[in-house]
């Protein structure tokens, strides 16, 4: 079964089809990366419900590439919770648990924090690891990053309103206060999010439908500009004029995080199931995998 190409907002009717899709999608990409010059697939992933319905998917659809091919996947993670990887706020312990005992990828291509250290120690170390395992890149450059969203418009640990918004030198941070509890947290930083060549931000549920809609938040404002530069497509042309009489009309002084990541280079769209996207009025694409 055949993923959609990706487009900007791409609509399923349960989480279970956009699952099934998501997966499709990244084990094509990661097809196209091992294919390329490279030869390798740099993949971030974000927790929640993502662990889940990744855990679910992931595994029958990258195994066409077998033991040799998932070797050659580097994998890190968005934000990570500074807990022990055995506590169930650890993202990497329920990867660990639900996703990386059924996909082989390798221990060493999987780049984790140190639990153990303190926060700010914690986030060095984890920039350390990713610079080792991205030699070349200034920034490291991931083929694909997953996202959430939160209701507030959050993704990894970048909170509405908080400084790290504003972070432009390092490409790990520690977050002390997170709003959102645990308190302590590493995230990847505006500069990697927006370096990425690919960025999905996945969003399920009708609690996502309200700051979806919100003005900063909505994708239709940000980024159909960037798919009109892309993009040859009628429909998504026509979309992208709508994105920019928006933006003349309601210019954002203070986005969310969320609004903030529009890759320099690369592509961003969004999977959303219908409860998400149920007050969305800007074109989408709805998808079905049956």
């Amino acid at each position: 079964m055949a993923a959609p190409a990706p487009g900007l907002i791409s609509v399923f009717s349960s989480p279970q089809e956009l699952g099934a899709s998501l997966a499709q999608l990244v084990a094509q990409r990661a097809a196209c990366c091992l294919a390329g010059a490279r030869a390798r697939f740099a993949l971030g992933l974000s927790g929640g419900s993502l662990v889940s319905m990744l855990a679910r998917e992931l595994p029958a659809a990258a195994a066409p590439a077998g033991p040799a091919g998932l070797a050659r996947w580097t994998l890190g993670f968005c934000d990570e919770r500074l807990v022990p990887f055995e506590h169930a706020e650890s993202t990497y312990g329920l990867y660990r648990a639900h996703l990386l005992s059924r996909l082989p990828i390798p221990d060493s291509q999987v780049i984790t924090i140190n639990p153990e250290l303190p926060v700010e120690e914690a986030a060095e170390d984890y920039a350390k690891k990713l610079r080792q395992a991205f030699q070349g890149d200034s920034i490291p450059v991931f083929d694909l990053l997953i996202l959430g969203v939160g209701p507030d418009g959050h993704t990894c640990s970048l909170f509405p309103d908080h400084p790290l918004l504003q972070e432009r030198e390092k490409i790990v941070a520690p977050i002390s206060d997170s709003p959102k509890p645990p308190p302590q947290r590493v995230t990847l930083t505006l500069p990697v999010l927006n370096a990425a060549r690919t960025v999905i931000f996945v969003a399920t549920g009708e609690g996502k439908a309200a700051v979806l809609k919100k003005r900063g938040a909505d994708p239709s404002i940000k980024w159909l500009q960037l798919l009109k530069r892309k993009s040859p497509c009628p429909h998504l042309l026509f979309a992208a004029g709508i994105a920019r009489k928006r933006i003349l009309e309601e210019k954002e002084e203070n986005p969310l995080p969320a609004a903030l990541v529009q890759p320099h280079t690369g592509k961003l769209c969004w999977f959303l199931d219908e409860a998400a996207a149920q007050l969305l009025t800007v074109p989408f694409e709805k998808h079905s995998t049956l």
